[in-house]
């Protein structure tokens, strides 16, 4: 475990936003080449950075099987997110930081925890390795330009694998062993809206003169109903989960939802997280308030996700959405919708060996039956993975739980975290091989 700390000290330090607006390229390419030693040091072979055709590099290498073993493809991503408000971090965002045991820092869980949980695992079975190992670690996914999605089918025998360690999600809380099981899609918009040539001054022409932005903030405001529930018309919002649940107060806990604020929509709150649609307005473009003049905005922008569970075709959704958005216009506002990408939604299947060798060591590591659940998140690269590999059984695991506020500022992991998904993983590894390789 220091071992782990000091890796994920060197990982957090290096800025890794896959965004080269924000961030110099460079910053990628070196952590790239720090998971390319590391994994070389741990015993595989041919470790690299190879690019992608989004710009970036992911990390391949691999290690052959023994004979007659199984070979398992360890996935992780070395990209993160940017720190967003800096003035709401408690610390540095890239400086690990140890507070109240646990350790904070840009990427500590998401996703530079699960590439020291890799590590760690590999490095307490040692020489020991009893299955073959291909090592995939993505380069971009937190901007969604679908580098690796694009690379993997036509790089399709270099990763192909009979089992598939997608580490980017995390258990149900700490302590609790869990694997997702269910991903929902994401269909992402930007949606202008357009009203007059230019703006115009608010005290000679504003009454009359058509606001954009109060045009925007009324059809942003139809994609909800009075529940405060996704409602988009042509997409249906009335699944019901039947796995684990999600109880309301620790939701309420995990999310940081104020007193007195309530929860949006109606039924449980895993059939709202993993079974129905969700809208967010991820941000909108109008005039700040500082330096804001007196003018009637002639335009205003947002860009809106939309989440959707399994069994709704993700390319359906993101044309109802656009349907509705300019259906939804008043006034005549001109509306223009570019859709920007989407993720297929995802569903795994649990009743193959790997689930049982993973149930196995996760019993071996937390004393406890293995959970499953699902996830509001999107991985695109699942479905990608699942149509270049049908026979590989895959699984969503990591040191992710809902504490590590991934995506926002004070991102954190639970130390205890890495140290029993690391056990698990190298039980995995071997439980995996006696249940396949005989």
């Amino acid at each position: 475990m220091p071992r782990a700390k000091a890796d994920l000290a060197e990982l957090v330090a290096m800025p890794s936003v896959a965004d080269p607006r924000q961030y110099p390229p460079e910053h990628c390419l070196r952590t790239a080449e720090w998971v390319a030693a590391a994994f070389t040091e741990v015993g595989l072979r041919d470790v690299r950075p190879v690019p992608t055709p989004d710009g970036s590099n992911a990390v391949v290498g691999h290690r052959p099987a023994p004979p007659g073993a199984p070979t398992v493809l360890l996935y992780s991503h070395y990209d993160v997110q940017p720190p967003l408000d800096a003035v709401a971090w408690q610390s540095p965002p890239f400086e690990l930081t140890e507070r109240d045991g646990r350790w904070y820092g840009r990427g500590a869980a998401d996703c530079k925890g699960n590439i020291v949980m890799h590590l760690t695992a590999l490095r307490a079975l040692g020489e020991d390795i009893p299955v073959g190992l291909k090592l995939v670690v993505e380069g971009s996914e937190e901007q969604g330009t679908g580098g690796l999605e694009a690379y993997v089918p036509e790089h399709a025998d270099e990763l192909r694998a009979d089992a598939l360690l997608v580490c980017d999600t995390g258990n149900a809380a700490v302590g609790v062993p869990t694997a997702t099981t269910v991903l929902r899609g994401l269909a992402n918009v930007v949606v202008t809206v357009s009203t007059l040539a230019g703006d115009v001054h608010s005290g000679m022409f504003g009454g009359p003169a058509p606001d954009a932005l109060a045009a925007l903030i009324r059809i942003l405001d139809s994609l909800r109903d009075a529940d405060g529930g996704t409602l988009v018309q042509g997409v249906s919002g009335s699944g019901v989960w039947e796995g684990i649940g999600y109880d309301e107060q620790q939701f309420r806990t995990d999310a940081g939802v104020l007193d007195g604020v309530a929860l949006l929509g109606s039924g449980s709150v895993a059939d709202r997280l993993w079974a129905r649609p969700a809208v967010t307005v991820l941000g909108i473009d109008c005039p700040p308030v500082v330096g804001s003049a007196a003018a009637v905005p002639a335009k205003a922008r947002a860009r809106v996700s939309l989440r959707v569970p399994p069994g709704t075709d993700v390319d359906k959704a993101a044309d109802a959405l656009a349907a509705h958005l300019k259906a939804a216009a008043p006034w005549g506002a001109r509306v223009h919708v570019e859709r920007e990408g989407t993720g297929a939604p995802f569903r795994a299947a649990t009743d193959g060996p790997a689930y049982a060798a993973l149930d196995r060591a996760m019993q071996d590591a937390y004393g406890r039956p293995i959970s499953f659940l699902g996830q509001g998140g999107s991985i695109p690269l699942c479905n990608v993975l699942a149509t270049a590999f049908p026979e590989a059984e895959l699984i969503l695991m990591g040191v992710e739980e809902p504490r590590c506020m991934i995506h926002a500022p004070n991102e954190s992991v639970d130390p205890t975290e890495i140290e029993r998904m690391a056990l698990v993983e190298a039980n995995f590894l071997r439980h995996y091989a006696d249940l396949v390789g005989g």
